[in-house]
């Protein structure tokens, strides 16, 4: 990985593309961005940055910079800058103030050259913090119980873009200290944390999340965290880990905590292996937050509204997590067990007091954290 500041010396060949990046990245931080869209056109290189969710459009360099400031970030992130054809990926860390910002960088052909997409892992350790991530304390005590336990499958739910990885790691940090041996396999690790050992897959050399998995299980762990869920062969092994006395971290792409039980039986999953080892399920979504300096309640509603500031955009300042978090209990193995469909598991857990994301993002709307209108674009149920 490439540092920014140590290729932007005053005798580089391209001064004028790395200033341009200099302000453009100190922005794009300043505003708290997550990602950096760079799309070519036939005229023009757009610019958009993703804050709390959403694109904003940027200034647009000059014309003749277009070439210069793609190349510029390939050879920062080690990527081949002759290879034009194919997509590429790879990172770039940049110092800003004394604080070093890793980027993950995605380069993909386009019919105008190459489009680039940067992710900011702007994260800290001192930022994981469960606490902080928006569970209502029924949640919260249902997810510490769970990972206090000596094994088990502990799943966080939702698409890209809901703060999955956040969560997984808010959960690492938690259980961070000595007396435990905790190992991660991911792809690729987004946040080093101290103490815990992590290992980038390697698909190319074999190393996948399966094979990375076995080797682990001979480490001695404690705790494992696979990064994703993917295929029938990770969870066959993830399930097993958490069948023999590990505790077992993972996500999964479903819109909801019951949705993933029906999606594990169709990775080939045992009902009576899922009932077994899964521990508890927290499906999630990220929702911006309300400005606090401007949100304004409506008469005879318990809600407020967003109305516009210096300190926000339209309304909004960052965001806040609404979760579905479904413990499994004797009652939901018994159904499981029964062969019971999705419909009736998710019936049953409402019955039994859990919260469905739209549920849990109301009582968010009706503190002023969010809106009603945040709360439904973001939940179908």
């Amino acid at each position: 990985m490439v540092s920014l500041s140590t290729l932007s010396s005053p005798t580089d060949q391209d001064p004028q593309a790395v200033v341009w990046l200099e302000h453009f990245f100190s922005d794009a931080i300043a505003d708290a961005a997550s990602d950096i869209h760079l799309e070519p056109f036939e005229q023009v290189l757009r610019v958009r940055v993703r804050i709390d969710g959403q694109l904003q459009e940027r200034t647009s360099p000059s014309a003749h910079l277009k070439d210069r400031i793609i190349s510029r970030i390939k050879v920062l992130s080690r990527m081949d800058i002759s290879e034009k054809r194919l997509p590429q990926d790879g990172r770039l860390r940049w110092v800003l103030k004394a604080k070093t910002i890793d980027m993950r960088v995605s380069c993909l052909p386009t019919l105008h050259g190459e489009k680039l997409v940067l992710r900011i892992q702007n994260f800290s350790s001192q930022q994981l913090n469960l606490q902080d991530l928006g569970y209502e304390p029924q949640q919260l005590a249902n997810l510490l119980e769970a990972l206090q336990r000596p094994n088990g499958l502990v799943l966080i739910t939702g698409p890209t873009g809901s703060g999955k990885t956040m969560t997984l790691y808010s959960c690492l940090q938690y259980l961070n200290a000595s007396r435990l041996n905790i190992s991660t396999v991911e792809d690729p690790c987004e946040i080093v944390l101290a103490g815990i050992n992590q290992v980038n897959v390697n698909d190319k050399a074999g190393l996948g999340f399966a094979q990375t998995l076995r080797a682990m299980l001979r480490q001695d762990p404690d705790v494992i965290m696979v990064g994703e869920i993917r295929d029938s062969e990770t969870a066959d092994v993830a399930v097993k880990a958490a069948q023999t006395g590990h505790l077992v971290l993972s996500t999964l792409h479903t819109n909801d905590a019951p949705s993933s039980l029906n999606r594990l039986h169709h990775l080939g999953l045992a009902d009576f292996n899922i009932a077994s080892s899964v521990a508890l399920i927290c499906a999630q979504r990220l929702v911006r937050k309300l400005c606090d300096h401007c949100k304004r309640p409506l008469s005879g509603e318990s809600r407020f509204t967003p109305v516009g500031c210096k300190h926000c955009t339209h309304g909004y300042k960052g965001r806040v997590g609404i979760h579905q978090v479904l413990p499994m209990t004797a009652e939901l193995q018994s159904l499981l067990l029964a062969g019971t469909d999705v419909l009736r598991i998710a019936a049953h857990a409402q019955q039994s007091g859990v919260l469905s994301l739209r549920e849990a993002g109301m009582l968010k709307a009706r503190e002023g954290i969010t809106s009603h209108e945040e709360v439904w674009a973001a939940t179908s149920v």
